[in-house]
């Protein structure tokens, strides 16, 4: 299946790999080598995915499940371990939509929106967490959105989800360092049955859900990144990041939510932003701050 084989004997499972850009994954990565576990509900499209597969020579098994089913991924890895011996890469990809503005959303939707994309993915992780840390090899992708980490109208159920797995990614990212694994998230812009009612026709025609897929390769390889979010369509890529701003030193007193306000285009100021390392920067540099301003103050007196 191609002659670039970076990612020859892996073994990954794809979460909503039937259709769409799971499908588009499963295609790529087995392409460059992988084995793969077509997991979706729909047993004719993972048993057609993977038959595509095998018949370009290729190595997949389909599996039918939901992944807020923890009895039912744990059969899944069980299965994908006795047949290739080892996970080595994880695609986080299932998901679905239930679009309305928040004063519309029944909270149902809501919750079942972040059951499937938040807990859905942290099900699918923890279930090869284990394996990973004692072959100390891990590659987990996160899939995220813009709609997450940037926001959009009828999405509040859906965003609120996708910047959580960020959340997730980054904390499981620092955890996962000593085992050698990496875990990254992808943001995707495309052409698919959740996107055909957001974006306009002339859009949609750009962005083939096969050009995100170059970015996966590179998420899930050896020499991958770690706590990157990777932003793709129509065959562009970016990175985003959660940054920190330089920020004032206000401090304590009466008069400090006026200072707060006097100050706000200098606490906003992005020309000396960050992208911290972990979270506790922020705590790190505030405490340093009073430290600094306390010492100015005795000093001055």
């Amino acid at each position: 299946m191609g002659e670039n084989r970076a990612l020859e004997g892996r073994v990954a499972i794809i979460t909503g790999a039937g259709s769409g850009l799971g499908r588009c994954h499963a295609l790529e990565l087995a392409r460059h080598g992988a084995r793969i576990v077509v997991n979706d509900l729909d047993e004719g499209a993972a048993g057609t995915v993977a038959q595509t597969i095998r018949e370009n020579g290729g190595e997949a098994i389909a599996a039918v499940c939901s992944v807020t089913d923890e009895a039912a991924v744990a059969r899944m890895v069980e299965r994908a371990t006795d047949a290739w011996g080892r996970i080595e890469i994880l695609v986080n990809n299932a998901g679905i939509l239930r679009d309305k503005s928040f004063a519309k959303m029944d909270m149902a939707d809501f919750r079942l929106v972040l059951d499937v994309h938040l807990m859905g993915a942290a099900i699918c992780t923890k279930a090869v967490w284990g394996q990973m840390r004692a072959q100390e090899y891990g590659r987990i992708v996160m899939t995220t959105s813009s709609s997450g980490l940037y926001g959009n109208f009828g999405q509040a159920n859906y965003g609120a989800a996708k910047m959580a797995l960020v959340g997730l990614m980054q904390t499981l990212a620092i955890e996962g360092a000593k085992y050698d694994i990496r875990v990254n998230a992808l943001a995707p812009t495309a052409a698919t049955q959740m996107t055909g009612g957001v974006l306009a026709e002339e859009a949609l025609a750009e962005l083939d859900p096969a050009l995100v897929s170059p970015g996966v390769v590179q998420l899930v390889g050896e020499d991958a990144p770690t706590r990157a979010i990777l932003c793709a369509g129509a065959g562009h890529f970016a990175a985003a990041n959660v940054t920190l701003t330089d920020g004032v030193q206000i401090g304590g007193g009466q008069d400090a939510a006026a200072e707060v306000a006097r100050h706000w285009s200098a606490i906003v100021d992005r020309s000396g932003e960050i992208v911290p390392e972990y979270g506790f920067t922020q705590a790190e540099r505030e405490v340093a701050a009073a430290k600094r301003e306390q010492e100015q103050m005795a000093a001055a007196t």
